[in-house]
């Protein structure tokens, strides 16, 4: 055999382990999986290999480039799979990889433990036993460890037993097989093929709720435009519901061709403000503000009172441009043009956006386009944002957003995107895949029972969980949702209920917490559009569900398993309008159920079970709860209850349940 064959099959011989079915895992490591800082990452494997032995595992773990790993055991679940949980600490990319042997010693022990249980003369086999161990201490890489000394001394301390049951006591105790699970020698050390990565953010990232507003309607009164001293005044509100991001539409100036009056109309009055998307004009572009809302100090007062508040700005980054945009004149390579010398309009049959003309992202548009992009965010993170919802990021290259936002993660790793992609399943999830930390869903029209559980599956279970972040906006300025139109109050309660308990990310649009409805006729759109005119609202309007917001809000602030998003659980409730579900940490010191009636014309009633498996108590226990809504402790007997939710006094439940022998 030549040299080449031996080396070939010597490697092949060394990788004796089989590792497989890595998670996370993001198309065999081309994407990062993602984690959260501080937060458990479970890691998992199917690790196997041939014959008897006893085979062990851990998992390493390090920011990407750096020299030294972190490592945790593996441990065996069950039909080879193995699992174990990591902490990253700090925001950027890291990796992970996995690696499995064969433990001779731990091998040893249970061969041992047989025979001697048999009634076998063990003799040589204890030999063997004092053999694996001073071969460790010998090869040893931590010979100046307190591990290293202590089992040289049980060493020691074996090899002076001359009775064979006393040397056997030693040989098997339990401090020799957690040392020489440590020291003793990797045999058939075997490496998953590829090192896997992941992305750490922080976690606003992975838990958030969001409120978006019109800053220009922020002055109270539908004739004077507003400013952002205007939307200072307004924070507290804001604060005093509960949100933590303050979401702005485009505030840069806007253009006055082909500008867009009320409801979207052609013929807009003089004094119409258009639309915040059409962007630009004579007095700048996408990194400037509209004059009548202030200046870039008023922005940074704006920006620090909502700091102290416990509250971030984030910014519209929609790539577009007014007719009128300083792009247009000096990059003309960046534009379409027809063959009539005119520029080409942005469009989405049926419907045309005049006031509006789009970038093309090749030809001659490369890189300069790119950088300026880039550019733009790298100047308003430079003024204190750090999250940017992006306007329809799927009619835009996946390129240029992988490079984009790896980018701007060198100059902050702790960047938030969120991708308004109202799309086809794969282009979403691919784009949460190139680096887009949040993502829009269909959630905004998922109603009924079977929709719901059904998307919820596929979003917590599949592998979609391991990068795609779902923000389940109830509304946007675009979306007025039919369910809306017609649910009345109950309806915007459901809505909101669902949002911030079944997602970790959530948000609203102001005028939703107000029962705001009134829409186009036919259309998903709403009548008198904030898009198109400024608005003043009656911000205590009657019928408004502001104390929803609020105490959905706290709820998701004091309770450790709604910041989850995988952990959720669909439960029995024999009512096809009734959703009920619930939500738990792993130890189940935190563990939530919920009940949501669907249907908000009618009361619906269910029998339904109470999870007391969950605890590994019998159907007929008794388990002690509270009810989150009213405060009030109460318990069940029983696995099979009765819930009526009328949806005119409150069409949801809320319930904390207590594990056996934890106090309240």
């Amino acid at each position: 055999m030549d040299r080449t064959s031996q080396a070939l099959l010597e490697t092949l011989a060394a990788n004796r382990i089989a590792i497989e079915a890595v998670e996370p895992s993001v198309d065999v490591g081309r994407f990062p999986a993602k984690a959260v800082t501080g937060q458990p990452l479970r890691i998992e494997a199917d690790i196997f290999c041939d014959g008897h032995d006893v085979i062990a595992a851990s998992v390493r773990f390090r920011r990407a480039g750096a020299v030294h790993w972190d490592e945790a055991p593996m441990r065996h679940l069950a039909n080879d799979r193995w699992r174990a949980t990591i902490v990253f600490e700090e925001t950027g990319h890291h990796e992970f990889t996995i690696d499995a042997w064969r433990d001779l010693f731990a091998s040893w022990r249970a061969e041992v433990a047989k025979k001697h249980a048999a009634g076998q003369d063990i003799a040589l086999e204890l030999e063997e036993g004092r053999h694996l161990i001073a071969q460790a201490v010998s090869a040893s890489a931590e010979k100046t460890s307190e591990a290293h000394a202590e089992l040289k001394a049980l060493l020691s301390e074996v090899e002076a037993t001359s009775s064979p049951g006393d040397r056997l006591a030693v040989l098997m105790s339990d401090e020799i097989a957690v040392l020489m699970a440590r020291l003793g020698a990797r045999v058939n050390l075997t490496h998953s093929e590829i090192d896997f990565p992941v992305f750490v953010d922080r976690e606003r990232a992975a838990f958030s709720a969001w409120y978006e507003m019109m800053p220009r309607s922020q002055s109270g009164r539908a004739d004077v435009h507003g400013t952002f001293d205007d939307v200072i005044a307004r924070l507290p509100y804001v604060r005093s519901l509960g949100f933590d991001v303050l979401y702005f539409p485009p505030i840069h100036p806007i253009g006055r061709t082909n500008r867009k009056g009320r409801n979207n109309t052609l013929t807009p009055a003089p004094d119409d403000p258009g639309s915040p998307y059409a962007i630009g004009s004579q007095e700048g572009g996408h990194d400037a503000i509209h004059p009548e809302l202030g200046t870039f100090e008023d922005f940074a007062r704006l920006v620090a009172a909502a700091r102290d508040l416990g509250l971030e700005i984030a910014l519209d980054f929609a790539i577009q441009c007014s007719p009128d945009h300083p792009w247009i004149r000096e990059h003309p390579e960046w534009f379409d043009w027809r063959p009539d010398g005119t520029i080409k309009f942005a469009e989405n049959p049926p419907k045309k956006y005049e006031d509006i003309v789009n970038v093309h992202f090749y030809r001659d548009a490369i890189p300069s386009l790119w950088f300026a992009l880039r550019d733009v965010v790298l100047f308003w993170l430079d003024k204190g944002v750090r999250i940017f919802r992006v306007d329809n990021p799927h009619t835009k290259p996946l390129p240029f957003w992988e490079w984009m936002i790896e980018e701007v993660r060198q100059a902050d790793p702790g960047v938030i995107f969120l991708a308004e992609a109202f799309t086809r399943p794969k282009m979403m999830k691919r784009l949460a895949k190139v680096g887009f930390n949040q993502s829009y869903s269909y959630f905004t029209w998922r109603n009924t029972k079977q929709e719901l559980t059904d998307y919820l599956t596929e979003l917590t279970r599949e592998d979609c969980r391991h990068y795609m972040r779902p923000n389940f906006f109830v509304n946007t300025p675009d979306i007025n949702p039919r369910y809306l139109q017609t649910s009345g109050r109950p309806g915007f309660q459901v809505r909101l209920f669902l949002a911030a308990t079944l997602g970790t990310n959530y948000g609203i649009y102001n005028g939703f917490e107000l029962c705001e409805a009134a829409a186009l006729p036919g259309r998903e759109e709403y009548l008198n559009s904030e898009k198109y005119e400024i608005r003043a609202w009656d911000w205590d309007r009657p019928g408004n569900i502001k104390a929803d917001v609020a105490f959905l809000n706290r709820i998701r602030q004091e309770n450790p398993a709604l910041k989850q998003f995988a952990n959720l659980n669909f439960y029995n409730a024999w009512n096809d309008a009734v959703l009920y579900y619930g939500k738990f940490t792993d130890d189940l010191s935190n563990f939530l159920l919920f009940a949501v009636n669907l249907d908000p014309h009618h009361p619906q009633e269910a029998p339904f079970e109470v999870p007391l498996w969950e605890f590994g108590l019998p159907d007929d226990a008794t388990i002690e709860a509270d009810d989150l809504v009213t405060g009030q402790p109460f318990a069940w007997t029983g696995k099979v209850q009765h819930m009526f939710l009328d949806p005119y006094q409150r069409p949801y439940m809320a319930w904390r349940l207590i594990a056996p022998g934890a106090g309240r």
